[in-house]
């Protein structure tokens, strides 16, 4: 048995059971994958996915048992190598960070680049993931983190660590209507607008529309999209009112648009941080987060990331003050030696 059969199997898994996305995933063919499963079960005596035909169709009793410890023992690897690369000060490696578009496009970029200033050598992975998607999975098998948002109290499973709070923009043309209040947009006149906002604003579960439904109100939708900056095309062209997150606001948009705040009624937006559970983290992950939520102290992430406490976290601070008054915050200077100063390298995958 070798780490790389029980890193074939999770690619399979973590993949929907469909062998050509993990092969991907793993940048090897799927010939290869399967032979590697084979060699497995073989060693095992029994099957751990179930097959029908020439595709699999899911994972037995058993194989699900060997997958829970095939998890522990990669991730126990990871944690083993990360833990060497932290005593020895080394400064590159790979840092996998799935996140919504509006995050990877609007908020990542400047922290980012702060970060490549102390890790010249660092590679970022960035795997997309839809705006709004309810974060189902933790992140053990998603990457090193995974960037999500929810709306009011609701906490995300997994280690979850709050970075800052954002609030929802009405966004509409400069003839429209709703352009000459200087007020926030009560839900009674969102209501009366076709809206176009997030895929997952349609979800009959989702904030808005539960704010609506309080009200005795009702959305009507025009179109939706996972894409803040593609929200703002429809808005351009006329087919409704946009709904977007400030996070994807920017300077030339106060210019085109009228921007307006949300009725407080809809409730504040948090996003987390979300860790795997009981694996070491990177000290680049780290100042990561630290310059996403500098309020967070490390020592409290690293116990609640190996489960030996559960940190009281501070209130998150708005998006607002910390971003757009006072800047990009910067990491505090640490010494690199011996290191040679190249671009990071930034892959998009999905």
């Amino acid at each position: 048995m070798t780490l790389k059969e029980l890193r074939c199997l999770l690619a399979i898994v973590d993949a929907e059971l469909n062998i050509s996305a993990a092969a991907e995933i793993m940048h090897a063919s799927q010939p290869s994958l399967s032979r590697h499963l084979k060699l497995l079960e073989d060693e095992l005596g029994f099957q751990i996915l179930m097959r029908h035909g020439r595709s699999i169709s899911g994972i037995t009793p058993a194989g699900q048992e060997v997958i829970r410890l095939a998890r522990r023992v990669v991730n126990d690897v990871a944690s083993i190598r990360a833990y060497a690369a932290n005593v020895r000060g080394e400064e590159t490696g790979d840092l996998v960070l799935t996140t919504p578009q509006t995050y990877a496009r609007h908020v990542l970029p400047p922290v980012l680049s702060t970060l490549v200033q102390r890790y010249p050598r660092l590679n970022v992975r960035i795997q997309n993931m839809g705006e709004g998607a309810p974060p189902e999975r933790t992140c053990d098998n998603a990457g090193d983190m995974m960037l999500v948002s929810t709306a009011g109290d609701r906490v995300p499973p997994g280690v979850a660590l709050p970075l800052f709070r954002w609030k929802r923009m009405v966004l509409v043309p400069r003839g429209h209507v709703l352009a000459r209040m200087d007020r926030p947009v009560a839900l009674g006149e969102l209501a009366r607008h076709a809206l176009v906002t997030y895929e997952a604003s349609r979800r009959s579960d989702s904030s808005l529309c539960r704010a609506l439904s309080e009200a005795g109100l009702r959305a009507r939708f025009a179109c939706s999209a996972e894409d803040a900056d593609l929200i703002k095309v429809y808005v351009r062209a006329g087919l409704g009112v946009g709904l977007v997150g400030e996070l994807a606001l920017e300077p030339a948009d106060h210019q085109e648009f009228i921007v307006l705040p949300a009725d407080p009624a809809l409730p504040e937006c948090v996003a987390w941080a979300i860790l795997p559970t009981g694996r070491v983290v990177r000290d680049y992950a780290l100042d990561l987060i630290q310059l996403l939520a500098p309020q967070l102290d490390v020592d409290d992430i690293r116990r609640a990331v190996d489960g030996s406490a559960r940190p009281a976290w501070p209130r998150p601070r708005l998006w607002e003050s910390d971003y757009e008054d006072v800047g990009t915050p910067v990491l505090p200077s640490r010494p690199i030696s011996g290191v040679t100063r190249l671009p990071m390298q930034t892959t998009y995958l999905g």
